[in-house]
């Protein structure tokens, strides 16, 4: 348990699917998690899934589908050097007009539970799923999966997660 914390459920999974809202077009996903600010509850983030969509194979072109999971709205496909991210799924067609191979990356590949005490802590009240393809025929889909707790945090704890969490956009 990070310390200022005080466990208040048990283990939660959250989960979201949502598609582009246009081919190749870059889109996002709020996630309420009905936090109470009141009592200073907060979200400990023990594991993450994320499933990006395999991209089309188009012609002659490399294609791709990203997506991320943030604390923070983006603009952008985030990636795990943003300090606002948690994880992220990549998915590409490398197409060379002869053949085609595929690859895929995934961040965190997040370590057991009993390797790490938790993979972030969400202080506000909701997180953002972010979704793009690259050189794709239809709109592709993302899923993702939060697992985790809720918590209640000491006034000082909250103020100063609430804080860097704000400050990481």
């Amino acid at each position: 348990m990070p310390k200022g914390l005080k466990e208040t459920s048990s283990l939660i999974t959250i989960s979201q699917s949502f598609t582009e809202a246009g081919v190749d077009t870059f889109t996002e996903e709020r996630v309420d998690l009905q936090l109470n600010p009141l009592d200073n509850e907060v979200f400990v983030v023990m594991a993450i899934d994320i499933n990006a969509a395999s991209p089309d194979v188009n012609a002659n072109l490399n294609s791709a589908t990203f997506c991320s999971v943030s604390t923070t709205s983006r603009a952008t496909i985030g990636s795990i050097g943003d300090s606002n991210v948690l994880g992220v799924a990549q998915k590409d067609i490398k197409n060379d007009g002869v053949s085609a191979v595929g690859f895929q990356q995934l961040s965190p590949e997040t370590p057991t539970a009993s390797a790490l005490e938790y993979v972030g802590i969400i202080a506000t009240n909701d997180f953002f799923i972010q979704i793009l393809g690259q050189n794709n025929l239809i709109p592709k889909a993302c899923q993702a999966r939060l697992y985790g707790y809720r918590a209640k945090a000491d006034a000082s704890t909250y103020a100063a997660l609430v804080q860097s969490e704000m400050l990481s956009q």
